[in-house]
Parts: C-alpha cells; structure tokens; sequence
C-alpha cells in the first residue's frame, strides 16, 4: 500500500488590504501538475515558454526543479485558490550569470500570474509581484531581485518597471540542453529591483 504524500502547506501568509490573505506555498510537482499543465499552454503564457509541453512534461520539468537547491517554484494563493506561479533561483547557478555580474545576494525570480478569477480587480497583479518580491526578501542576506522577461512582452516589462525594478540593458540568455531540461535560446530585459533603492522609496 502506498501512502500519497502530505499536501505542500503555506510557508508566509499575509493579509493584503483590500484583497484578504494571501499565501505562498511550494509547487507540489505531482498534485500541481494539471493545474500548471492548464495556465502554460494558453496563448496569455506564451513568453513562458512551455506552450508545446505535455502534462506528464510539465509534471517532470517540476520533479527535477523539486531535486534542486538553487531552484525552486512556488504558489501564491488566497483561501486555497491558486492565483500565480513563480520561480526563485540563484542567478549564479543559471543561465542570466552569462548576460550580466551576479553579485553576493542576488535572487532570481520568473512569475507567470494564473486566469482571472470572477471580476478583474485593478492591480491585481502587481499586488501579488509585490508580495512574492516581499517574500523573497524577508531574507536578510538578499540585496536584489533580478528578473528577465522576454523581450517581446513589453507588458510584462512595463509591470516590473511599476513595482520598482530598474530596468537593465537588453540581453541574449543562451540556450541549455541538458539530459534533464531544454530551454531555447531567449532574448530578454534585465530587471533589477535593489533593496537598498526600495527601503530609501519606502522611507
């Protein structure tokens, strides 16, 4: 008899004025994977990069990011509903370490916000950027959050600009073709958002 594994629990919660508690807990790759099959491979998610993968891809793109230490995937969720995926790495032990200096506190982040949910609720969606940037930064140790959309999503470029990140210089990040993950070769806008800069807007 096997035993499905524990359901992966909230690891920061925060009520949020206006839009109740938010929550952010690990991917789970196996109970998680039909979910984020759905949101990838619709057009909005095409600068995500994963339109043509399958369930069972998807499912194992995640298993091996699950074995990582310099990676990892989360969600944002409010009262159980997931609402956005996003990714924190380690800029050294990825492929953006190529196209800028990664410095000493340095942590990634991709973020692809999930299907509206009733009616739309103006910024939305950079309440929930600023709450996992937030999260990310409740640790001391990191200095900056780095970002790196895709050239072509000006939308998502101008969102980051909005919630504070300094926008670097146009890059290339090259391909990576290894036995575990492909990733094509990505034309991107370095984004950067300093703690430093955002605690001297905050005071």
């Amino acid at each position: 008899m096997t035993t499905e594994p524990a359901y992966r629990s909230a690891v920061y919660e925060k009520a949020v004025d206006g839009f109740g508690t938010l929550s952010i807990r690990p991917l789970d790759p196996e109970r998680d994977a039909d979910l984020i099959h759905t949101w990838v491979t619709e057009d909005r998610a095409r600068f995500w990069g994963m339109g043509e993968t399958t369930r069972d891809e998807v499912r194992d793109i995640y298993r091996h990011m699950d074995t990582l230490t310099t990676h990892h995937a989360w969600l944002v969720e409010s009262d159980g509903t997931p609402l956005m995926l996003f990714q924190s790495y380690d800029p050294e032990a990825d492929r953006v370490s190529e196209c800028y200096d990664a410095r000493t506190g340095d942590i990634g982040l991709h973020v692809l916000v999930g299907p509206a949910h009733g009616a739309p609720r103006p910024g939305f969606t950079g309440v929930l950027l600023s709450f996992a940037t937030g999260f990310l930064l409740r640790d001391p140790g990191i200095q900056r959050v780095v970002a790196e959309p895709d050239l072509r999503n000006d939308k998502a470029v101008r969102r980051l600009e909005r919630a504070g990140f300094e926008l670097g210089a146009e890059v290339v990040l090259p391909e990576v073709n290894l036995p575990e993950v492909f990733i094509p070769q990505k034309a991107a806008r370095l984004a950067f958002l300093d703690r430093a800069r955002l605690e001297a807007t905050a005071a």
